[in-house]
């Protein structure tokens, strides 16, 4: 690929375009990270409340991501390898949770598993609750987060050739042993990629959980009942501790998403 000169007008508008972008992102995040001193960070982390949240968030974004991977991952396989009627319109309702709003997901799920519809019903008959609750997060942020699993796992499935999975079956392998010895450790960066995405986008939602369940605090809820009650001071600290967890996040997605071609 060649090079842009330059001398070329449109080198500069790159250049231009692409500071102010970096700029537009890391100006704000610098501000909020240079703003609350080291002992406020060590003092919000200490708090009982604080790393309560944090450990909520991390656990049940967790959750979010491995339920993703045992039912995700069959699914993803199930759209890379097959052409069937109806298949974009499937992708189109996967994609639907990373497009509708995320109160609108909240009030969603709620009314689903309130005690007026049948398997909220059903749900309450056998001691399941979702409201304020630690398993209404998990449904949550498993909404809201397996569809960035399902799209990269699939994108996975599809850069691996069929050739290789032909090969196992002629040589008398039945189609699990196939998926399980060839194509699933072929795939392992693609899952390992998509689990890291499920988790960062879980781990920041807030929309969708603060109306199914406000208690137990996940993070992004206590910065925003930090920030209502008490204001800046007491919710910035929580709310650095989240950016350099979602840092992490994404500096493990953009080490395990880089990968020569098969």
């Amino acid at each position: 690929m060649k090079k842009i000169k330059h001398s070329d007008p449109l080198f500069y508008i790159t250049i231009f375009c692409s500071f102010t972008v970096v700029v537009f992102i890391l100006l704000p995040l610098i501000e909020m990270i240079r703003q609350p001193s080291m002992h406020d960070l060590k003092e919000s982390i200490c708090d009982p409340d604080v790393f309560r949240s944090i450990m909520l968030s991390i656990f049940t974004s967790g959750m979010a991501a491995l339920i993703s991977i045992i039912i995700g991952t069959p699914f993803a396989y199930l759209l890379a390898r097959n052409n069937f009627f109806g298949k974009k319109f499937i992708e189109s309702i996967i994609d639907l949770p990373i497009m509708i709003p995320h109160p609108v997901v909240g009030i969603a799920i709620l009314g689903l598993a309130g005690k007026n519809h049948w398997m909220g019903h059903f749900l309450h008959e056998i001691g399941v609750q979702i409201m304020g609750t630690v398993t209404g997060i998990v449904v949550v942020l498993t909404f809201v987060g397996m569809p960035f699993y399902i799209n990269i796992v699939k994108a996975g499935f599809e850069a691996i050739p069929v050739r290789l999975e032909n090969v196992s079956r002629s040589l008398g392998a039945s189609s699990t042993e196939t998926f399980l010895r060839i194509t699933l450790p072929l795939a392992w960066r693609s899952i390992l990629t998509g689990t890291i995405m499920c988790c960062a986008r879980a781990i920041s939602e807030f929309g969708a959980v603060v109306i199914v369940a406000y208690h137990p605090m996940i993070a992004p809820v206590m910065i925003y009942e930090r920030f209502t009650a008490y204001g800046m001071k007491y919710s910035q600290p929580v709310a650095v501790w989240l950016i350099f967890i979602s840092l992490v996040l994404f500096i493990l997605l953009r080490i395990f998403s880089f990968k020569k071609s098969i």
